[in-house]
């Protein structure tokens, strides 16, 4: 089997191009992150999420629904630009298929972005909860 990209050479495995390939994938999420200002505010929402959790001690089983939230939300925004990447490439002029392409891949995102608040605020709350009934005990001396 050989690589459309580089047709006389024939796919193997090594950790270099195992390496070759993670530096190609950071290229793209450095891309997604150069292309789409929307990723920042995924950037922003990642950190809250990380912060606020930590703050509030979270344990690892809850860890893993707030980990799978985030990991969708990227997701979702990475495909994103690449729909949008192809679109604009293949149809550089105004196109109402592209532009409904478009709408679908965002709204895709759209929705991995509210599904992921609610993974959150289900995730968060009774931890915030606890927080909030320890303020409100009264204080022992």
């Amino acid at each position: 089997m050989t690589n459309r990209n580089t047709p006389n050479r024939p796919n193997t495995y090594s950790l270099a191009s195992r390496w070759r390939s993670l530096a190609h994938a950071v290229r793209g999420i450095e891309f997604m992150l150069k292309a789409q200002h929307n990723a920042w505010l995924h950037v922003a929402g990642t950190a809250i999420v990380i912060v606020l959790a930590s703050f509030l001690q979270v344990r690892l089983e809850d860890w893993r629904w707030l980990i799978v939230a985030i990991a969708m939300v990227w997701l979702a925004e990475a495909f994103n630009t690449a729909v949008e990447y192809v679109c604009d490439w293949v149809s550089p002029e105004w196109s109402g298929v592209v532009r409904q392409t478009k709408n679908i891949a965002a709204g895709a995102v759209l929705i991995c972005v509210v599904a992921a608040v609610f993974i959150g605020l289900f995730t968060l709350w009774p931890y915030v909860e606890l927080m909030i009934d320890r303020f409100r005990a009264p204080i022992s001396i």
